[in-house]
């Protein structure tokens, strides 16, 4: 697929159709066995292949004002969630025309919206929000700002005017694989919150080899400082030497989950990487470091599997 340019996210687009696949192949890290070149069958159905070109166009336009929920364009503006953006306004933060607003307001096109002193900007319904595909290598953080002035994700990034890139999930400094962004505050919720259990899916290289016993402990539950915590799902896809690859699902992202799962079973992993999140698979052809846009259908299809209308 080819990145869409950096445009301004108030040029209207022409929807366009795409195809979708089962299962595309997720991209083999370095020195993985041959058995790791094929997709894993999952739980998880629908998933999203990324066109191989996308093209802008403009679409038609309409007189009529369509008015949404104020706490609704908050959210897709990047602020929260819906549930935090009604505590905003709640809060008193929130003016339309410069009068404060109450927790069930809507508003359309002619109203101007103010959180503090930036102005929210308000999509029409036609409008959806943006999603970026991004492959991160070792040695860079998922943060806008670090004391110690480590690379960030969000440098590689497009700049955005009226809105910011929220990371839907987060992976260590010395994890590699697939990242999304949205500009949409609850499509990442929908994405992240626990009670909708989407999976995320790993590619993981250890020193040494699993035990059947240690196997069924990592998918039966162990306990973590922090709580249970279990694999769905953990298939043994080989490997050389002291190195052995395994594939992992689980849907929850606790800080560093994977890798204490199995220091809780006396192994180091020696590399990680995500290689699907939900639906969306890490594209064998996106090299590390680069990112890439998804088209409207196949944004419109990821809503639509997510069960989120934008």
């Amino acid at each position: 697929m080819k990145t869409r340019s950096s445009q301004s996210p108030d040029t209207a687009r022409q929807r366009r159709s795409t195809k979708t696949t089962k299962s595309p192949a997720s991209p083999t890290p370095a020195g993985s066995p041959k058995s790791l070149q094929s997709p894993v069958r999952s739980r998880s159905r629908g998933s999203i292949k990324p066109a191989a070109t996308t093209q802008s166009g403009v679409g038609s336009t309409s007189t009529q004002l369509v008015t949404q929920k104020l706490h609704k364009i908050l959210a897709q503006a990047g602020l929260g969630s819906r549930r935090e953006m009604e505590e905003l306004i709640a809060s008193g933060q929130v003016t339309i025309n410069g009068k404060t607003a109450q927790v069930g307001d809507r508003i359309d096109a002619r109203d101007v919206v103010r959180v503090g002193k930036r102005v929210i900007h308000f999509r029409s319904a036609r409008r959806l929000p943006r999603v970026m595909l991004y492959h991160k290598p070792e040695g860079e953080i998922v943060s806008h700002d670090d004391p110690q002035g480590r690379t960030s994700v969000f440098d590689k990034l497009p700049q955005l005017r009226s809105s910011k890139w929220i990371a839907i999930g987060r992976l260590d400094y010395n994890t590699s694989g697939l990242l999304i962004f949205t500009t949409d505050g609850e499509l990442a919720n929908r994405l992240m919150h626990p009670r909708f259990e989407v999976e995320r899916e790993y590619a993981v290289r250890i020193i040494g080899r699993l035990t059947p016993e240690q196997a069924t402990l990592l998918t039966s539950g162990i306990e973590l400082e922090d709580g249970a915590a279990k694999f769905d799902y953990l298939s043994d896809e080989g490997g050389e030497g002291s190195n052995h690859w395994y594939r992992v699902i689980l849907k929850e992202g606790r800080n560093r989950e994977v890798r204490r799962m199995f220091e809780a079973m006396g192994m180091t992993v020696s590399r990680l990487m995500r290689v699907r999140f939900g639906p969306i698979n890490l594209p064998s052809r996106l090299k590390r470091g680069k990112s890439m846009e998804l088209n409207e259908a196949e944004i419109g299809r990821l809503l639509e599997l997510v069960g989120y209308k934008a």
